[in-house]
């Protein structure tokens, strides 16, 4: 891990510790809950001295991709001021995504705004996404997960649905 790395971990750290919402899932990797929106932060080495730090949210699994919503979506992204929204066909998943240069160039107050810039993207385009296309948001799935590991524990201590 280089430095850069480290400095911007350390700051990321410092500043999403504020938060209860806040989550270090690893060395690298953090999470924040900001309403529906889960927004996922990863410091990546950038080569040499250098860093960058990907904020990334996933707005909805499930999607069916549509001609009409790739262009509403490249149409919006022309649009805003950062960030971009993205596909993945992997989970059929639509995500809203920004990158700021780490290291000696990170600022606090450019993490507090990107992440309450991406959050607030994510859970404005989440419900209108899954209206037009389907899917779940990911607080819906986490939630449904959740539910079912907790049926999974009580049928294991003998309880059953009637």
């Amino acid at each position: 891990m280089n430095d850069a790395v480290r400095l911007s971990c350390s700051l990321l750290s410092q500043v999403l510790s504020r938060s209860p919402a806040f989550q270090r899932i690893d060395e690298n990797f953090f999470v924040v809950r900001q309403g529906s929106a889960y927004v996922y932060i990863m410091v990546v080495d950038w080569g040499g001295d250098r860093a960058i730090i990907r904020f990334v949210a996933q707005l909805a699994r499930g999607v069916e991709m549509t001609p009409d919503l790739a262009m509403k979506l490249l149409r919006l992204n022309a649009r805003m001021r950062f960030g971009a929204f993205g596909f993945v066909r992997d989970g059929s998943c639509v995500t809203f995504g920004h990158t700021l240069l780490g290291g000696d160039a990170l600022a606090e107050d450019e993490i507090v705004t990107t992440l309450r810039d991406v959050a607030l993207i994510a859970d404005e385009y989440d419900d209108q996404i899954i209206e037009e296309a389907g899917g779940q948001t990911m607080q819906q799935l986490l939630e449904e997960s959740a539910l079912k590991a907790l049926q999974g524990e009580l049928e294991h201590k003998g309880w059953r649905e009637a």
